[in-house]
């Protein structure tokens, strides 16, 4: 069984991540082989670790993993020709975002009239929201789209109920067929790796006495690390600091808003980290603030690290962590400076949230999933 999993680019975040864990592990089981097609073909950390995946299994039965880059930047009409090209040689296609969404559908048909032979598609759905749904006019090609694929997957059955109602909300009665291949597999994290790794001693001997609040997340729209900024205004600034693990265009905004609020010496920008694991065994508590989630693989992650987890109230944070972790109001920073408060200032309390959002986790770990999609891919 050949596989192509297909993405924009290897950035840092949680859908690369998923197709990173993808390719390694089904390499592994007897007859399947895995490669990447990226559009952006920029070198990331991500990359470094498939080609040290495939150094550690030179010279064995299992082919290397390739990764195939097709140019730079997300939007090029030529990765429909490419696409249909490469695509002969594989028995399923699997998409992930936008754009590999709409090219490898279109680059389908050009296949079957070009080479007559047509892998299986599947795609994932990674978020609850999509922009482009609001866009009237854009709900007819999107019809189309998913039309030409034999399974969606989405990672969360929020995000599952999201896209049957826009199916159902928008999309023409001949659609009606596609409902039955809409399904759900929850991301995964390997939850053991994350809960046996050794605290980062750096940031050990940094934080001192003082609790370690951390989020790891990109500093994009959805993500709220305003809210931890302004959380960090009402703790003692002898006792609470925050480490913020990530990068992207809102950074700027976020370093602003914490020296206008007074904060910035206890506000930690650890920028990419590849040792997210270490991080978040360092830390004291983890959060994940967000405006609206998929299914956050920073969520499980957090939650595999044997410390409180606690997430904003919104669709994809609030299916994993209600009635496991603690939630907040979305945006409401008092509340989560009270609930940071109490958690270390109650050891039997914040032993009891951090044990059960470790059994939360294991119910997310990567084995799990990645034998949910082996069984769609079969």
């Amino acid at each position: 069984m050949r596989i192509l999993q297909v993405i924009t680019s290897l950035l840092t975040g949680g859908a690369e991540h998923i197709v990173v864990q993808l390719a390694e592990r089904l390499t592994l089981k007897p007859g399947v082989h895995c490669d990447i097609c990226v559009f952006d073909g920029e070198e990331t950390p991500f990359c470094r670790e498939i080609e040290q995946w495939n150094e550690a299994h030179a010279g064995g039965d299992i082919q290397p993993i390739r990764i195939i880059r097709l140019g730079k930047g997300v939007y090029s009409v030529r990765y429909i020709w490419q696409l249909a090209r490469l695509m002969r040689h594989y028995d399923i296609v699997h998409t992930h975002n936008s754009s590999p969404q709409l090219f490898v559908a279109c680059a389908k048909v050009l296949c079957t009239l070009v080479h007559g032979r047509v892998p299986m598609l599947c795609t994932t759905e990674h978020n609850t929201s999509n922009r482009k749904r609001s866009w009237k006019w854009y709900a007819p090609i999107e019809s189309w789209m998913y039309s030409r694929y034999s399974r969606v997957v989405c990672i969360s059955k929020i995000a599952e109920d999201k896209l049957r109602e826009y199916m159902g909300g928008k999309w023409l009665e001949v659609n009606a067929p596609c409902y039955h291949r809409i399904s759900t597999i929850n991301n995964g994290v390997d939850v053991d790796r994350i809960f046996t790794a050794q605290p980062d001693v750096d940031l050990l001997r940094l934080k001192g006495p003082r609790r370690a609040i951390v989020m790891v997340a990109g500093f994009r729209e959805a993500k709220d690390q305003d809210t931890l900024v302004r959380a960090m205004t009402h703790l003692d600034k002898q006792c609470y600091e925050l480490w913020l693990v990530g990068i992207g265009t809102r950074q700027p905004e976020v370093e602003a808003l914490a020296r206008q609020s007074g904060v910035s010496d206890r506000v930690r920008f650890l920028g990419l980290r590849m040792d997210v694991p270490n991080v978040l065994r360092a830390a004291d508590i983890v959060v994940m603030s967000s405006h609206w989630e998929g299914l956050s693989l920073s969520n499980v992650e957090g939650m595999s690290a044997g410390k409180p987890f606690l997430a904003s109230r919104v669709n994809g944070l609030r299916e994993v962590t209600e009635g496991y972790g603690i939630m907040f109001s979305e945006g409401n920073d008092a509340e989560v400076a009270k609930i940071v408060t109490r958690l270390c200032e109650n050891p039997p309390l914040y032993e009891f949230v951090a044990a059960r959002c470790h059994r939360r986790a294991m119910q997310y770990d990567i084995g799990k999933m990645v034998e949910g999609y082996y069984k769609v891919y079969q």
